[in-house]
């Protein structure tokens, strides 16, 4: 049987000053593997948060199995190699082939430094909310078309980006692909973090029979952008294991796969689907 490993979950307030971005975020990864961390997961974001015509300046390509070549690439090994521990940098600015838009992806790097699996957010997140806030992510992003699952150490990592949580329909591929640990990266807005985001994850988790990691960004990021917060983690039976207050910092806890056999031993709900 595995044996239990921590992971962490990082809050972060980013904003469109990529090296602060980077250091920042160094800075947690490495106050969480200080603590026994053996996962961490970043939010959405971490390196860039600011006016969306600006990614373009900053993207760059992240392929698996290649050397990175940009500042971002490059602080993401560093990380990894000073905290020997695995890595899941949530929404970062790829490069592609259209000179007007990039990829929201979420990179996730082995011990080494080497990027080992890419997930390209699928569902863009195009709103006008009642609060009077409207963003647009399709007018600078690229929608993925892949669901991406990887193996690591302590489960089968499910990988998702922010909106895509409102999309039951992605989790219950990425359980079929053998998924027991779900990664949300996110900068939910403070509307629809407050009525819906621990309502989200808490049934993600539950429906999946999954741990869930949901690393956030929070506060104030200038541009006018303001995020919920509330990074935290969660258990298969829904039960909110850590999780972050106001602020920067981070939230541990233990994954445990017996937990998840256990959970999906007693209430079997993912061999009675019927649809």
């Amino acid at each position: 049987m595995a044996e239990p490993h921590l992971a962490a979950v990082v809050q972060l307030t980013s904003t469109a000053d990529v090296p602060r971005n980077l250091r920042r975020a160094a800075e947690l990864a490495e106050r969480a593997a200080s603590r026994g961390a053996m996962l961490v997961v970043l939010p959405e974001n971490v390196a860039f948060l600011g006016p969306e015509e600006e990614k373009l300046q900053v993207c760059e390509a992240f392929e698996p199995g290649a050397p990175p070549q940009g500042p971002i690439g490059r602080a993401l090994r560093d990380v990894a190699k000073r905290t020997r521990v695995w890595a899941l940098w949530g929404g970062l600015p790829e490069r592609t082939t259209d000179p007007t838009r990039t990829y929201n992806t979420s990179v996730l790097v082995d011990p080494a430094g080497s990027l080992v699996a890419r997930y390209r957010k699928i569902h863009l997140f195009d709103v006008a909310l009642a609060d009077g806030t409207t963003l647009t992510e399709s007018r600078t992003v690229l929608p993925g078309d892949a669901v991406v699952t990887a193996e690591t150490p302590v489960g089968r990592l499910g990988l998702s980006i922010c909106y895509d949580l409102r999309f039951p329909e992605l989790y219950r591929r990425l359980v079929d692909q053998g998924a027991t640990v779900l990664t949300v990266p996110a900068a939910f807005t403070v509307p629809t973090g407050k009525d819906h985001w621990h309502v989200l994850l808490r049934a993600r988790a539950i429906e999946s029979q999954c741990h869930l990691l949901a690393a956030a960004q929070w506060g104030s990021h200038g541009n006018g952008r303001t995020t919920y917060g509330h990074a935290l983690i969660v258990d298969p039976w829904g039960t909110v294991l850590a999780e972050c207050g106001d602020g920067e910092g981070i939230a541990l806890a233990e994954l445990d796969q017996s937990r998840t056999e256990r959970v999906r031993a007693t209430l079997p709900s993912l061999r009675h689907r019927r649809l």
